[in-house]
């Protein structure tokens, strides 16, 4: 017998040890300063400004020479291609121009080391892609930035939730101790033959169905902090307890805010707006004819990488294509479509979120508002079951009465932390909104 309690001693300890060292206490500025540097969701968008950055910085191709540098090698006796390559390594001689060699010349080897430079001069649809590159890579930024926000917001949410989770835990293990207590009293009482058989059962179901609750809001707790860990970018069997206790914090001047437009969302939606005329206005300058000017530096010799013959040749070319069949009309069209579009969603976004932001800043009030009717109904509910228990306990009140009081103040007590929770990331959400 001795053995088997050592047994189980060594095993509960162990098993405390464990718990001890997987459960982190953690502060919501902690979480968030993880998230900012974790977050996957964050990093992805980060990477698609990045994407957008880079398409604009192909767009330098508009104003910035394309310079390439090659270096061929042949060998021929082609009548017209040996006479151009001694021409060019500027070795030809009178015997050259006879018949005989000019239609049956000898091999001959060239190396040729050429620098060509092409300079954009005038290209009007070529400025404006690249002002809708830059309206593109502007929203992208923005958008990440209002990702952020959202991030934060759903870290509030998150953290909250894990305090709902483990004040519920609190709250019901409180409710548990008193169930069992009565449980003993009920037990009493029937020895003593002042209840009955039904009544002992309905005591137990009750404590059966307290238990029940608090194994739920166990694996609550460990669902809240498995999420605030996905959302801080880690792994591991980590539990998660925060260092403060939800509270409900009353903030009557955030009823006054205003909807911004300098919100980063709408902002992104403008700039996506730009990106999208400017395309438009692409589009019809390709109308226009382009200029573009060119120039290569060639080196020829009979060895490699030599360099005896030298020439250069510069020039401009004006290029205009007049048609493309409806190809360029359909396109301008298609972009103008898309403009008109990019102009519809913008407003209704803003429609849409000054909806939002007044439907939030309501439901606000109706979370204040019952926050304090939740609060006064615990008290009430706190102070009946008080009655009850000391009526029970003196064999004045019937176990269902006692029951109903255990049920509603349990009840009252978890409506209220939903309530402050629901306050809190309600208030949480407009300033969301206004930001």
């Amino acid at each position: 017998m001795q053995i088997k309690n050592s047994l189980f001693l060594f095993f509960f300890f162990n098993i405390l040890i464990i718990n001890a060292q997987n459960e982190k206490i953690i502060s919501f500025e902690e979480v968030l300063s993880k998230v900012e540097k974790n977050n996957y969701t964050i990093k992805i968008s980060e990477q698609n400004y990045n994407v957008a950055k880079a398409d604009y910085n192909q767009t330098n191709a508009i104003l910035l020479p394309n310079i390439t540098i090659s270096h061929s090698a042949i060998a021929t006796t082609n009548p017209l291609m040996a006479f151009g390559t001694k021409l060019n390594q500027e070795i030809l001689v009178q015997a050259d121009f006879l018949p005989s060699i000019l239609n049956n010349p000898d091999e001959i080897q060239n190396f040729a080391t050429k620098i060509e430079v092409q300079q954009p001069i005038f290209n009007a649809d070529g400025i404006f892609m690249r002002k809708a590159a830059k309206s593109k890579m502007n929203a992208l930024e923005l958008q990440s930035i209002r990702t952020a926000d959202f991030i934060k917001l759903e870290v509030t949410k998150a953290y909250m939730q894990l305090q709902v989770a483990y004040k519920a835990v609190e709250v019901l293990e409180k409710a548990k101790e008193a169930a069992l207590e009565n449980k003993k009293i009920a037990a009493n009482n029937f020895k003593q033959g002042y209840m009955q058989k039904a009544d002992i059962l309905s005591v137990e179901v009750h404590v059966t169905e307290v238990e029940n609750q608090l194994l739920t809001t166990k694996s609550n707790v460990k669902n809240a902090s498995d999420y605030l860990v996905f959302l801080m970018g880690e792994n591991g069997d980590i539990l998660l307890k925060p260092s403060s206790n939800l509270e409900a914090l009353i903030q009557v001047d955030i009823y006054n805010e205003e909807l911004s437009t300098n919100r980063a969302d709408i902002e992104a939606m403008v700039k996506s707006t730009e990106a999208y005329s400017n395309m438009y206005k692409a589009n019809k300058m390709s109308y226009l004819p382009r200029l573009n000017a060119f120039g290569s530096y060639e080196l020829y010799d009979d060895t490699l990488f030599g360099t005896s013959a030298k020439g250069y040749l510069i020039g401009a070319q004006l290029s205009w294509n007049v048609f493309e069949g409806f190809k360029r009309v359909g396109k301008t069209q298609k972009s103008k479509a898309e403009l008109d579009k990019a102009t519809l969603n913008l407003e209704q976004y803003k429609n849409k979120s000054l909806l939002e932001f007044n439907k939030a800043k309501r439901q606000l009030k109706d979370a204040e508002n019952k926050l304090k009717l939740t609060n006064l109904a615990v008290e009430q509910t706190k102070e009946a079951l008080r009655i009850r228990t000391n009526r029970f306990e003196q064999g004045l009140e019937k176990t269902s009465d006692l029951l109903i009081s255990e049920t509603q103040y349990l009840k009252k007590q978890l409506e209220y932390l939903q309530t402050v929770f629901n306050y809190n990331f309600t208030k949480a959400y407009v300033e969301f909104l206004t930001k």
